[in-house]
């Protein structure tokens, strides 16, 4: 055991004790006055640990910050299967058109601005969006891609990832070949007679029909763990007519958008007050002249006097017709005390498949074309009932403005003419009887609120929409209680002695006694 150091004060009569315990010990002593320990004496076992490395981190940062002109020297390991082994020699740069590539790769790194690396380190997100759009992701990932160089994702050179995607191609081939064994099976079973199955045509139907969906899911199983697909979906490259995307997208979707959007349904009574029962499989997001109103907000009359632009996404296969509806399930109507509701906007036949993403209703709505030149559909769908802004009286609730998205079963097209016969008064119109009527299946959903503002009066004169000048009130319910007899201080002051404090206690307005 090596000798012990203390530090003891400079006071005369420590020092004599410390001489008489040195005499006694034969232990050497420090006799500097004591002062407060430093930094280094306090630190953790962690801390001392790890800070060479962080001082030797800063100077490769600061280094490779400032010297422009010196060369990059990286060692890099040449591809195997198999681990090296310490008795071996590892070489530092690899054979043939492999070296050549990556000493061009490197050389693309080191001619890279000094100003710019620093700028994605230390700058702000305003200085890293000049560099790499925010589209690509998180700061660290367009920091990561801005500093990797021309490499291609799917051919980084580490041993880890190249040996996992070898086991992935492999699992990809099994895949497929499952895949095409159920093909060949499925065309077995359409070539075959429907005469020779127990159940005829319908367990032909029913057994091929469960034999597509088997197919879909092996196509997701094939290509769910590669991360080439995984990161041209987070880029908003992916091709939604591929079932891998369309379910990426699902997933993300149900993740929060659907909780948010079916809490909105379930909060604002949007069930069971329009529909029996509803559960949204579509996303569906608004903007008001680029304004992103999210599901519920409540939104300025000036910026609901034109119709909104939506962003709508399925994530089944296949081309299909929609129709959107915009109504007012909270018209007051003070002749019967009750709320009524009004049809604000319509428009029908609209194709949409997976890879459509926005639709244009104020487009639409301007346009005000109810049949196609060329004599089929239109592009866009078909304006049955225009836009009428949103509304409401001073004095009354907020106003539930739902947008539904309804598909259209079997593809059928509507009558433009039978709609605008139906529902072109507005007025009680019925979301419930429309989709029975046309055979309709609600599969999106969103809502926003209106109430009375300084610019509903003006948005109304504008539009012609008359009730500006009605304002509504809570009616004053009185007590069904009897008249309670005087007592105490009021009963003592009942006579006309005290006639100027009745109007404390017997003249009051809506009291009879």
């Amino acid at each position: 055991m090596g000798p012990r150091i203390f530090s003891i004060g400079a006071g005369s009569r420590d020092k004599r004790k410390a001489d008489q315990i040195l005499n006694s010990s034969g232990h050497r002593w420090n006799w500097e006055p004591k002062t407060a320990p430093k930094y280094s004496e306090i630190m953790s076992g962690t801390q001392q640990v790890a800070r060479p490395l962080v001082r030797s981190l800063r100077q490769a940062t600061s280094t490779t910050a400032t010297c422009q002109s010196r060369p990059m020297v990286a060692a890099i390991r040449q591809f195997s299967s198999t681990p090296s082994r310490s008795d071996e020699p590892t070489t530092t740069t690899p054979a043939g058109s492999d070296a050549q590539k990556l000493a061009a790769d490197a050389a693309v790194l080191v001619q890279k601005k000094a100003s710019e690396i620093t700028a994605i380190k230390q700058g702000s997100e305003e200085e890293l969006a000049k560099l790499l759009s925010p589209e690509l992701g998180s700061r660290r990932r367009r920091a990561a891609i801005a500093t990797t160089g021309d490499i291609p994702f799917e051919q980084l050179p580490y041993q880890c990832f190249q040996e996992a995607r070898k086991v992935l191609a492999k699992d990809r081939e099994e895949k497929i070949a499952k895949i095409k064994a159920e093909l060949a099976r499925i065309k077995r079973i359409e070539q075959t007679d429907a005469s020779t199955y127990r159940g005829g045509e319908v367990f032909k139907q029913k057994r091929l029909e469960s034999l597509r969906k088997h197919v879909e899911e092996l196509k997701i199983q094939a290509d769910i763990n590669d991360p080439v697909v995984k990161r041209r979906f987070e880029d908003g490259h992916g091709d939604m007519n591929k079932p891998i995307y369309r379910y990426l997208a699902d997933n993300k979707w149900r993740s929060m958008d659907y909780k948010i959007i079916t809490q909105r349904i379930h909060q604002f009574n949007i069930v069971p007050d329009i529909l029996p029962k509803f559960d949204p499989t579509m996303d569906v997001k608004m903007t008001f002249r680029g304004y992103k109103a999210p599901p519920g907000t409540i939104l300025d009359s000036l910026i609901t006097e034109s119709p909104p632009n939506l962003r709508m996404q399925v994530f089944n296969s296949g081309e299909r017709l929609l129709s959107v509806v915009v109504m007012d399930s909270d018209v007051p109507n003070p002749e019967t005390d009750s709320y009524g509701r009004r049809l604000h906007f319509m428009v029908t036949n609209i194709p949409w498949s997976p890879t459509s993403t926005s639709l244009n209703l104020h487009r639409l709505n301007s346009k005000a074309n109810s049949e196609s030149p060329q004599g089929g559909l239109p592009e866009d769908g078909t304006l049955a009932i225009p836009w009428l802004p949103p509304t409401a009286q001073k004095g009354s609730p907020y106003h539930r403005l739902s947008v539904f998205v309804l598909e259209h079963n079997n593809n059928q097209p509507l009558d433009l003419g039978k709609l605008k016969e139906m529902y072109g008064g507005r007025e009680g119109f019925s979301l419930k009887s429309f989709r029975d009527k046309f055979d309709l299946n609600p599969v999106g959903f969103t809502l926003f609120r209106s109430v009375w503002d300084e610019h509903t009066a003006e948005v109304m004169a504008r539009h012609g929409i008359p009730g500006a000048d009605v304002e509504f009130k809570q009616p004053r319910v009185h007590s069904l209680k009897p008249p309670r007899k005087a007592r105490g201080w009021e009963a003592k002051r009942q006579k006309p002695k005290y006639k100027s404090l009745w109007k404390y206690s017997k003249r009051i307005k809506g009291l009879k006694y």
